[in-house]
C-alpha cells in the first residue's frame, strides 16, 4: 500500500470520527417487521482458524475483555459513512486469494500492501470504523454461505434499525435478509474472540475462495 493509500485511510477515518451515536443492545423497531431485523443467535461456535492465527500473530488486536452489547443508531449520516468506508476499501484493496499471496490456504491479516481476500477486507473496514469510534461491539465478523454455498467473511454492523451487510462483493450495504447469504457464525457482540452461531447447523466452510469480482 502507498504512502498516498495509508494517507487516505488515516483521513477517511477521520472524518468519521464522532458520526455515529449508540443505542443498548435490543433497540428494536416498535412496528413489526414481516422479515427480522436481526439475525437469530444460538450456541456458542468455534471461532475460525483464520481468526485464532490472526489473534496469534496479533495479540494486541485481539485483547478485550467483555462488555456491555451497543447498537449504532442509525442516522442518514451514519449509514452515509458506512456506504464511504465500504467502497473506500472495496476500491482500495485489490483481490488476491490467500494461496497466491501467501503460499498458504487460510490467512487472515490487513491489507496493508494493497492486497487481500474477503476477511482481509473485512478486518480494514471494522479497524477504520473502530479507530474513527464506532463501537467494536457493533462491528461483527461474519462467516457466511453465499449463493454457491461457498464460505464468505463480510461486516455485520448491529444497528438500532437492524443488521446491515458491509461487503467486498457488493458494494450497496444490505440488510442482512436480503444479502441471499446464509449466515453461519460471527463474533459475540460482548466478547469478540467468543464467536456464536447463526442457525445454519452445517459446518462453516472456508472462505479461501472469496474475493472481489
Amino acid at each position: 500500500m502507498t504512502k498516498h493509500s495509508r494517507r487516505a485511510i488515516v483521513s477517511a477515518a477521520a472524518a468519521l470520527t464522532a458520526v455515529a451515536t449508540f443505542a443498548g443492545t435490543g433497540a428494536a423497531a416498535t412496528v413489526k417487521d414481516t422479515v427480522p431485523r436481526y439475525a437469530l443467535v444460538s450456541a456458542v461456535a468455534r471461532a475460525p482458524i483464520g481468526w485464532v492465527e490472526f489473534c496469534a500473530s496479533n495479540p494486541g488486536e485481539c485483547t478485550a475483555s467483555p462488555s456491555t452489547p451497543r447498537d449504532i443508531v442509525l442516522t442518514p449520516q451514519a449509514f452515509k459513512d458506512l456506504a464511504s468506508v465500504n467502497r473506500y476499501v472495496n476500491e482500495t484493496v485489490k483481490p488476491l486469494t490467500d494461496i497466491v499471496h501467501w503460499g498458504t490456504v487460510e490467512k487472515w491479516s490487513y491489507p496493508d500492501d494493497g492486497y487481500g481476500d474477503c476477511e482481509d477486507y473485512v478486518l480494514l473496514k471494522r479497524r477504520l470504523l473502530i479507530r474513527a469510534g464506532w463501537p467494536r461491539e457493533a462491528l461483527l465478523i461474519t462467516v457466511v454461505r453465499d449463493r454457491k454455498d461457498e464460505g464468505h467473511a463480510v461486516l455485520t454492523v448491529k444497528t438500532d434499525r437492524g443488521e446491515f451487510i458491509l461487503d467486498n462483493q457488493v458494494e450497496e450495504i444490505l440488510p442482512w435478509s436480503e444479502t441471499g447469504y446464509r449466515f453461519v457464525k460471527r463474533q459475540s457482540q460482548r466478547d469478540p474472540n467468543v464467536w456464536v452461531s447463526l442457525g445454519d447447523p452445517r459446518p462453516a466452510p472456508s472462505t479461501v475462495a472469496h474475493q472481489r469480482h
